[in-house]
């Protein structure tokens, strides 16, 4: 008969398989993740589930897909790895700031430049990842553990996150520079219904913003065409499709372009923060990558 010591190791290998295949998507990626066996992975996940009288995947037609309780345990073992990465990198600081991995969601990677060559300057082990998404998305990343970092075009009002702004520029409207309108000083609300108008997908702030803003002016906004992604906006744009939108700290340098100011810019200020989950700010990488980019903002 197994000892409670024995059951426990059992327990913490069953979570662990059965995390792997969640976040993996499959048994065979998860095997190959933690370098065992497909037979090794599927027996551990079975035996969680018949240990507990609980169905934790959906099988068919080898697509593995959560039911309502693995994607509840989902959430609990992604705290419960992460708190154990934690402890790791606290009991090896040292180490993991010469070689650990730092991953980065981001509205926009252009507001990182500067605090990016500061924090590889002076940690060059660490590698860093760096995805892109919207406010919505990189919200969704740092609850779920995918992201240790994110940088988002609105300080959050939850609890949840430390924070630290980075900058607050204003939403502009933009134009390839042959457009009929990229020889304006400014542009008013109500000429934007009598031209296309290129937008962000739903859950950006920068469209949500502007268009509060419109409405606020008596202005329906109404798009000619949605991209999803600052940059395929830039480019739909950059052709003379259409107006496009970003914040002024976004804009960079891009000859095909013309920035335009809107006729009330002080009701549309972006502001671009850096946040993470507040229970993880003493992560050793998070800590160093926070402490680089106060400096680096002043």
């Amino acid at each position: 008969m197994a000892q409670p010591a024995e059951r426990t190791v059992m327990r913490y290998v069953q979570l662990r398989a059965f995390h792997h295949v969640a976040i993996c998507g499959g048994f065979s990626r998860a095997a190959e993740e933690l370098l065992l066996t497909q037979p090794a992975i599927s027996d551990q996940v079975r035996k969680l589930e018949e240990d507990y009288d609980v169905l934790l995947f959906n099988r068919h037609k080898r697509q593995v897909r959560l039911t309502p309780e693995g994607e509840a345990l989902l959430a609990i073992t992604r705290r419960l790895f992460d708190s154990e990465d934690q402890a790791r990198q606290l009991l090896s600081e040292t180490r993991t700031l010469r070689a650990g991995r730092l991953r980065i969601m981001a509205d926009s990677p252009l507001h990182l430049i500067a605090i990016l060559a500061r924090f590889r300057d002076r940690y060059p082990g660490v590698a860093i990842e760096i995805g892109a998404g919207n406010s919505a998305e990189v919200i969704e990343s740092l609850y779920s553990y995918r992201a240790d970092i994110g940088v988002i075009g609105e300080v959050p009002a939850s609890r949840d996150f430390t924070t630290l702004l980075l900058n607050a520029t204003p939403i502009s409207a933009f134009v390839a520079n042959t457009h009929p309108l990229a020889t304006r000083a400014v542009i008013r609300f109500a000429e934007l219904e009598t031209v296309p108008l290129v937008l962000r997908e739903r859950g950006s702030k920068t469209r949500m913003k502007l268009e509060q803003a419109a409405e606020a002016a008596g202005v329906a906004l109404s798009p000619a065409i949605v991209a999803e992604g600052r940059e395929a906006v830039r480019e739909i744009v950059a052709s003379g499709a259409g107006v496009g939108f970003v914040s002024a700290a976004e804009f960079g340098e891009d000859t095909r372009l013309v920035r335009i100011p809107l006729e009330d810019e002080a009701g549309m200020v972006m502001e671009e923060a850096l946040i993470c989950l507040r229970e993880r700010r003493r992560g050793a990488l998070v800590s160093a990558f926070l402490a680089v980019a106060g400096e680096a903002t002043g």
